[in-house]
């Protein structure tokens, strides 16, 4: 089973919009960021969503200072392909960011491809 954390400001809004798809393979969680940097460094947790209002910043702070920049990426505002989705999670990304206004289109994107992989 893979383990999906979300946070941010829209972390209830992310882990709905993933429990909505059904899939069995991922089991979703609402966390802070802190907490969810602890679980992902120990192995208790694989993904991280995160979601502030510009997809930049406050989504991935925490954990970008502590899981380094080669685990973090960012959307932003824009919404990514499948094949770029794809590419990150082959390079070894598990934490993502992205704006509020994309939570119905990002997270549901990020569960599946996820899900494809395990």
């Amino acid at each position: 089973m893979t383990k999906i954390l979300t946070g941010g400001v829209g972390k209830i809004e992310a882990a709905g919009a993933v429990k909505a798809l059904g899939i069995d393979a991922i089991e979703v969680a609402v966390s802070s960021d802190m907490d969810a940097a602890m679980k992902l460094r120990a192995g208790q947790a694989d993904y991280y969503l995160g979601t502030c209002h510009t997809g930049a910043g406050a989504s991935l702070g925490v954990l970008l200072g502590l899981m380094g920049s080669q685990a973090c990426h960012t959307f932003g505002r824009s919404v990514p392909t499948e094949d770029e989705i794809g590419a990150l999670l082959a390079e070894g990304k598990k934490v993502f960011g992205f704006s509020m206004d994309q939570i119905d289109t990002i997270a549901p994107l990020m569960a599946r491809a996820i899900a494809a992989r395990a």
